[in-house]
């Protein structure tokens, strides 16, 4: 018997253009024909569409659009299978679906039996379950097929395999987030122990509003060995082969792309979805306020990385309270990012607003409302320049910022996207400190000194709130691992940080419900995995 070649092909979709996406896999199928290269072609799951398609599944257009791409595809593939995934509604169900076409016929479809709805996830609002497993025939390989969550739990991998499946094949559209990819490959491990089959993991990659997919597909055999493994966080294929010894069949070692270690698999993670968010979404390029503080040295370097120089622009809003430090560090750094660089100081603007405000507060004192107003008018004159130029105004405060309030509506927080929303502000200090091992690009005086909002005299973070590394433990704590204030006093914390913390992200959900998108890099970010009222009145203990 022949052996059967499969090339798992992890693209980046753009959700909603079925047309494009399916130009896309038209083309791989072409190429990998012309080269004599596969038998089959494996992308990932819901590639017509993209992945997630969101309320794009309850538009009436979309069984005909799903309908006429998958007649394009039975017209147009030649010489090759393909399993690919789509939606599609059957008998007034809509299903995540898998589709085998094969000579110009669908041979088989298969319908995602696992519906995830926790997390990023909310698949139940769309989709019906499958029940069946399926199992299709190609040149004398019986190849099982499973989608995404179906690989999460023991029972559709198993029922493949009581089915007569001899290898597993999975379309994935899996979100990451730090340390996914080792669960992965441990989770599909367990599949291939308890059903003795090799498996083949095809996975999405590409940003896509605040999920980011990674692609990182791999191949294991039926000992649940690492055989073969594609590239992370880049477009790129697999090819595997499958044979016959002794009846068994079995997967041939193939290439193995080396991922990278943490630090960079976050970097270019943030990298990838800001460019991707950018450029599908068609603007020219990002705007960013540079203080000279390290969340936007890091976000500009993010941004340059992801887009160009020629496609950032920084700008420097001084006031009274700006210090000469700052203003050298900020253009110390956009001179080596190379990036266009301008200074607006901000002192006749917030004047304006003073004067204009003077008998409204007359006999109050200075406090927050002041400094806020300096970040309003820094906010204005960047949505002024977004306008003008056709630039994202790219915001830059960091998930500890986010979680406790420590940001400005219509100030610091104006944007379109917000590359570090999900890092919180110790592991900002380690992403500057890694990006800069690669090529300094943010000036170590900036990584070095106290941070500070200069938004009054002398000002730093720490002045009202716990030392970062104490803030952030906490907020781990309460926001990803969901435990009460007293269980964190319990485990250590002083009661008066914890309340304070605590007590700041309850009140300030408001303000993240108006605050820019960003990439999810955390098992649970602010935004789809973490949905709290507005108001309430849960109590603190």
């Amino acid at each position: 018997m022949s052996s059967l070649r499969i090339h798992l092909a992890q693209i980046n979709p753009v959700v909603g253009d079925l047309a494009g996406n399916t130009s896309r896999i038209l083309q791989l199928a072409h190429d990998l024909v012309a080269n004599h290269q596969a038998d089959l072609l494996l992308v990932p799951e819901l590639a017509l569409t993209g992945y997630p398609p969101e309320d794009l599944l309850l538009r009436p257009a979309l069984q005909g659009r799903v309908e006429e791409q998958l007649l394009r595809l039975q017209k147009e593939v030649h010489g090759i299978t393909l399993v690919v995934g789509y939606p599609i509604r059957r008998d007034g169900q809509l299903f995540n679906a898998a589709g085998v076409l094969h000579q110009g016929q669908w041979l088989a479809e298969y319908h995602k039996q696992l519906l995830p709805n926790d997390q990023v996830f909310d698949e139940k609002r769309y989709f019906s379950a499958g029940s069946t497993p399926c199992v299709v025939e190609l040149q004398g390989y019986r190849l099982g097929l499973l989608i995404c969550e179906d690989l999460w739990q023991p029972g559709p991998a198993a029922a493949g395999a009581e089915a007569g499946a001899e290898a597993l094949l999975v379309l994935n559209a899996s979100p990451w987030h730090q340390g996914k990819q080792q669960e992965r490959v441990a989770l599909a491990a367990e599949r291939c122990q308890a059903t003795d089959l090799p498996l083949l993991y095809c996975n999405l990659v590409g940003g896509q509003d605040e999920l980011l997919f990674d692609g990182a597909s791999f191949a294991l055999d039926a000992n649940g060995r690492l055989l073969a493994s594609a590239p992370a966080l880049q477009e790129a294929g697999l090819d595997l082969v499958l044979e016959r010894t002794n009846g068994k069949v079995m997967l041939q070692p193939g290439a193995c792309a080396e991922w990278p270690e943490p630090l960079a698999y976050l970097y270019g993670a943030l990298v990838l979805g800001l460019k991707d968010y950018v450029n599908k979404s068609g603007f020219k390029g990002v705007v960013l306020g540079m203080s000279g503080g390290i969340d936007s040295a890091l976000s500009a370097a993010i941004a340059v990385d992801a887009l160009g120089a020629d496609r950032v622009s920084g700008v420097m809003l001084p006031y009274h309270y700006t210090s000469s430090m700052s203003l050298e560090d900020a253009e110390a750094e956009a001179r080596l990012l190379g990036i266009d660089y301008q200074v607006f100081p901000i002192a006749p603007m917030v004047d304006s607003f003073m004067t204009g405000l003077a008998d409204a507060f007359a006999g109050t004192a200075r406090d927050t409302t002041e400094e806020n107003l300096q970040a309003r008018c820094r906010g204005v004159l960047l949505m002024a320049l977004s306008n003008k130029k056709g630039l994202m105004v790219l915001t830059t405060g960091n998930k500890s910022e986010v979680a406790v309030g420590y940001c400005t509506l219509y100030g610091d927080m104006v944007g379109g996207f917000n590359a570090i929303r999900d890092v919180y502000k110790t592991l900002v200090f380690e992403l500057a400190e890694w990006r800069n091992r690669q090529g300094q690009v943010i000036p170590q005086r900036v990584i070095d000194r106290p941070p500070s909002a200069e938004l009054a005299p002398g000002q730093k973070d720490e002045d009202s709130l716990p030392p970062y590394a104490t803030l952030d433990r906490i907020l781990k704590g309460y926001i990803e691992d969901d435990l009460s204030a007293e269980a964190l006093i319990k485990s250590g914390f002083s009661r008066n940080d914890v309340l304070r913390v605590v007590s700041l992200v309850d009140r300030n959900e408001y303000k993240r419900r108006q605050a820019a998108p960003g990439v999810r890099v955390t098992a649970r970010g602010f935004g789809k995995d973490r949905r709290y009222p507005i108001v309430n009145h849960w109590p603190v203990l």
